[in-house]
């Protein structure tokens, strides 16, 4: 198993997709797990309903802190990904292990204004980008 972290800023959006994504389509090869410098209290909606679609187990979802991955009794990481560009200039724990460290830019679907369809589409675009 080959453990991956994803991080964003808010722990919300980006991150949370990533992990339902890694953990659903990885075929048990991987464990994904997502965190945030700054989390936010709720993961958004359209996160959330997209996890329920691919049938993630959505209790697992919430937005935490990445210093919940530096504890020495946390899982090993292999592979920490930043996947936002605030998060990637920010200085991050030390990871016990010394995982791989890689930063992965993609737009923040949360920052899309207009109505609940036209917020849907980023976040589907965002799943395009990540699929290829």
């Amino acid at each position: 198993m080959i453990n991956v972290l994803f991080l964003c800023t808010h722990n919300s959006a980006r991150s949370v997709i990533a992990e339902v994504l890694l953990n659903t389509l990885s075929k048990g090869k991987f464990i994904g797990f997502s965190a945030g410098s700054s989390p936010k209290t709720d993961i958004n909606p359209i996160a959330k309903e997209i996890a329920e679609e691919m049938r993630y187990d959505t209790k697992k979802l919430y937005s935490k802190s990445w210093d919940e991955f530096a504890k020495a009794n946390s899982p090993k990481m292999h592979i920490v990904i930043t996947v936002c560009d605030s998060a990637a200039k920010e200085m991050c724990p030390i990871w016990p292990g010394h995982p791989l460290q890689v930063h992965w830019r993609f737009k923040d679907p949360s920052a899309v204004g207009g109505d609940k369809m036209e917020k849907r589409k980023a976040f589907d675009a965002l799943i395009k980008t990540k699929k290829r």
